[in-house]
């Protein structure tokens, strides 16, 4: 649950630690959110959302209406990632306009992304055909998980090479491509949305030196009104780029200090009016998390239906993620908080989230394979084999997938990703000369 130029964001961390550590400890943060909603949704499905018939333990479903919302949101998570891609990867070309910057970043990102995809998609498509599906049907059959979805095993070379070129090139649709469907979790599909999404970036960015900061914020709410309108997700792609101009160019957290002008001399601080929008974004989730779960949907209707109807959004597909208001408010404001205030950035950059921060990519690639292999034979063994309480068993797969995930993390970060951002550099170099 998307960069530094990339997902990774390293060398954006590294090249000015102080200024941006704070967005890459963020990320590093949601990292640890997209770890528990994978794992409880596989284990403990009815805590992050369940079917208004789904019958749970009390305590299951007290856990869901009240802190799933904040801690293994995945709407919130996948938007999240999306967006903080967009505030990041204009950075360098914010902070240095030159052909150089441009091209380094154009050129850099799809190298940075594409081969830890591939290599992850390589490594799932080798365990499931040595141990095949079965433990999953198995497991879903078992313990009667709606939530989860068995992968879609690619037969052939051939396949797998389409999957991992469509992921890279599919535009719309990214839940359903075959790239997706056969990666457990079904999670690859950010990768593709943030590399597509950042050409959006790359496009806007280049004319903002040239332009009046004025005529840019016009321009900034008019794109994201009209993004919000056909369900685009350019619609959080450029807010990402709107807070990244405010910061670097027009002064923001100078400006904010002074508050919002009412009337002469009368000023309203600017934290009201991110506490509206967080909380407006957060009464949202929790009106359709805890009290009308059946109409989570139904803000997806009022947009355009771009590629079903001429009329309203009504024939959306159920299973593709799509950018959501709730989560765009209650996003928004949690930015504005933290640019504005020195204390949460400071926070944010301390070295364990700036370290998970790093790894997102190796996170978000290897916690899925992990927990859908080991960790459900695991379960399964304990469960059905020995007997043991859901709970117990929960609670033993968290104790061995975390350490778990921790070290291939690392592993698949120093043997592919790092790699992966130095071949970048050095092919870039290297086309140069």
């Amino acid at each position: 649950m998307g960069l530094a130029i990339d997902f990774s964001a390293s060398s954006l961390a590294s090249s000015s630690s102080q200024e941006v550590g704070y967005l890459v400890g963020l990320r590093g943060l949601f990292v640890l959110q997209s770890f528990l909603w994978t794992f409880l949704q596989a284990f403990v499905p009815a805590v992050v959302e369940a079917p208004q018939d789904t019958i749970a333990p009390t305590y299951q479903v007290i856990l869901r209406k009240t802190v799933s919302v904040l801690f293994w949101n995945k709407s919130l998570i996948y938007s999240f990632f999306i967006l903080v891609s967009a505030r990041t990867i204009c950075i360098p070309f914010l902070w240095n306009p030159t052909k150089s910057t441009l091209a380094s970043s154009v050129f850099r990102r799809g190298i940075r992304l594409w081969f830890p995809a591939a290599v992850a998609l390589a490594i799932t498509t080798l365990i499931f055909s040595q141990i095949g599906l079965t433990h999953l049907e198995d497991f879903k059959r078992g313990t009667g998980n709606e939530a989860i979805e068995v992968p879609y095993k690619i037969p052939k070379a051939l396949t797998y090479f389409n999957s991992v070129f469509g992921l890279f090139w599919t535009t719309r649709n990214f839940a359903t491509q075959a790239g997706n469907t056969a990666f457990p979790g079904q999670q690859l599909w950010i990768v593709n949305a943030i590399f597509q999404q950042s050409y959006t970036v790359y496009m806007a960015m280049v004319i903002l030196p040239y332009t009046r900061p004025a005529w840019r914020l016009q321009s900034y709410a008019i794109i994201i009104v009209t993004a919000w309108w056909v369900q685009s997700w350019v619609w959080y792609s450029f807010t990402g780029l709107a807070l990244a101009d405010a910061v670097t160019n027009m002064a923001f957290r100078e400006k904010a200090k002074r508050g919002i002008k009412i009337w002469r001399s009368i000023r309203c601080p600017v934290w009201v009016l991110y506490t509206v929008l967080t909380t407006a974004g957060l009464v949202m989730q929790y009106l359709w998390t805890a009290w009308r779960p059946a109409y989570h949907q139904k803000e997806l209707v009022a947009h355009t239906g771009l590629y079903n109807s001429a009329s309203l959004n009504e024939d959306y597909d159920p299973k593709q993620p799509l950018a959501r208001d709730d989560d765009y408010l209650l996003l928004l404001g949690l930015f504005l908080f933290i640019e504005h205030f020195e204390g949460l950035r400071y926070v944010l950059a301390n070295r364990l989230f700036i370290y998970l921060g790093r790894r997102s990519l190796s996170w978000l690639l290897v916690q899925s394979i992990f927990i859908y292999t080991a960790g459900v034979k695991l379960f399964m063994h304990l469960r059905f084999q020995k007997d043991w309480p859901l709970e117990g068993s929960a609670a033993v797969c968290l104790a061995v997938c975390v350490p778990a995930t921790v070290l291939l993390a690392e592993v698949f970060y120093r043997a592919v990703e790092h790699p992966s951002q130095v071949l970048a550099r050095v092919m870039f170099d290297w086309i140069r000369e």
